[in-house]
C-alpha cells in the first residue's frame, strides 16, 4: 500500500526521445545535402566536413575533460554543429579555416556559455560569422576546387554566386540553383536535397513548419513587394531569392534550433516573421548579397523579448497584465 502512496517529482510520464536521438536524426537529415555538396565538389568538400566535425567535437572532449565536466560528445549536438559549420564553407576554403570556426563555435559561443542548451546563438552560425569578419576574402571566394563536378556552372572570372549576379542586375537559372548546379558554400546549392533532409526532421517530428514557413513565408512577402515595387512583380527575381544562399538551409536546420528559438507558439510565428524580414533586408539592401547568417544571428538576440511579450498569462493574471 505504501508503494502506491510514493509520488516521485515531475514529470511523471517521460519520453524516450533524448538529445541524442534528435541530434543523430539532424545528422541523417543532414547528409542529403552533404552527399550532393561532395559529388558536386569533390574530394576537398569531403575533407571540410571532417576536418569542421573531427575539430567541434575534439574540442567539447578536451574542454570537458579539462574542467572535470561530464563528457557530452555522446549527444551529438558537437557533430551537428561542425556538419553545419562545414556546409556553410566555401568548396575551396583552406581546412585549418573550418577547423578554427569549429573551435570558436565549440568554445567561445558554446562552452563558456554554459554548454549545450546556454548558449544564446546558433555556435554553428556563430563561428561562420566569426570567420566571415576574420577572413571576409577567403569566405566569399566560391571558386572550384579541383575535382568538382563538370556540372557545375562556373564563373571562371568572379567566382560569383547566383545571389550575387541577382544583386548585380543579371539573370540567373533559377532551376539550376533549384537542383544544385551552382556555385556556393557546400549544403546550400541544392535545394532539393535540403528539402529531402527537412522532410525526414517533418516525419519524425523533430521539427514543425511554425517556424520555417513564416520565416519563407514572410521572405517572399517581403521580396515580392520590393520586386513590384521597382518595376513590376518579377516571379524569377522572387524565386531565385528563394533557392540561392543559404534560406533553405537556414529556415529548415538553424532558425529552429531548440536553444535559440522562442518556446512559445506565437513567439514562434513572431520569430519567423522578423526572421524573414531581416534576412530580406540584409540582402536587397545591404552591401552583400547574402544575409541569412547575420540575420539568424541577430534574431536569436531577440528571444528574450519576443519571450517576454508571447508568454501566455497565467489564470488570474490578465488584470495584473494588463
Amino acid at each position: 500500500m505504501s508503494d502506491l502512496l510514493n509520488v516521485s517529482s515531475s514529470p511523471h510520464v517521460k519520453s524516450k526521445v533524448n538529445t541524442s536521438n534528435l541530434m543523430l536524426m539532424v545528422v541523417i537529415a543532414l547528409l542529403p545535402a552533404s552527399i550532393f555538396g561532395v559529388i558536386n565538389f569533390g574530394l576537398h568538400a569531403l575533407l571540410i566536413i571532417i576536418i569542421s566535425v573531427v575539430a567541434a567535437v575534439a574540442t567539447e572532449w578536451l574542454y570537458n575533460k579539462g574542467m572535470k565536466k561530464t563528457q557530452t560528445v555522446g549527444d551529438y549536438s558537437a557533430v551537428v554543429t561542425g556538419i553545419l559549420l562545414a556546409l556553410n564553407m566555401p568548396p575551396a576554403i583552406a581546412l585549418w579555416i573550418p577547423a578554427l570556426g569549429s573551435v570558436f563555435a565549440i568554445l567561445v559561443v558554446k562552452q563558456l556559455f554554459g554548454g549545450l542548451g546556454q548558449n544564446f546563438m546558433n555556435p554553428a552560425l556563430a563561428g561562420r560569422c566569426f570567420l566571415m569578419i576574420s577572413f571576409a576574402g577567403k569566405m566569399t571566394d566560391f571558386s572550384l576546387p579541383a575535382g568538382a563536378s563538370s556540372k557545375v556552372v562556373v564563373d571562371a572570372v568572379t567566382a560569383a554566386t547566383p545571389l550575387a549576379n541577382l544583386k548585380a542586375g543579371e539573370s540567373v537559372d533559377v532551376m539550376s540553383m533549384f537542383v544544385g548546379n551552382i556555385q556556393g558554400t557546400i549544403g546550400e546549392t541544392s535545394v532539393i536535397a535540403i528539402l529531402i533532409g527537412a522532410a525526414f526532421l517533418l516525419f519524425m517530428k523533430v521539427i514543425d513548419l511554425r517556424i520555417p514557413l513564416t520565416y519563407i513565408g514572410s521572405f517572399t512577402v517581403f521580396v515580392a513587394i520590393y520586386s513590384a515595387a521597382t518595376g513590376g512583380f518579377d516571379i524569377n527575381y522572387v524565386a531565385a531569392h528563394l533557392c540561392g544562399g543559404g534560406l533553405m538551409l537556414g529556415a529548415w536546420f538553424m532558425a529552429t534550433d531548440y536553444v535559440t528559438t522562442p518556446i512559445t507558439k506565437k513567439g514562434q510565428l513572431v520569430y519567423g516573421c522578423i526572421l524573414g524580414i531581416v534576412t530580406a533586408v540584409f540582402r536587397i539592401f545591404g552591401g552583400s548579397a547574402e544575409g541569412v547568417s547575420y540575420a539568424i544571428i541577430f534574431c536569436n538576440l531577440l528571444i528574450p523579448l519576443i519571450e517576454r511579450v508571447t508568454i501566455p498569462t497565467a489564470l488570474g493574471k490578465g488584470g495584473q497584465k494588463a
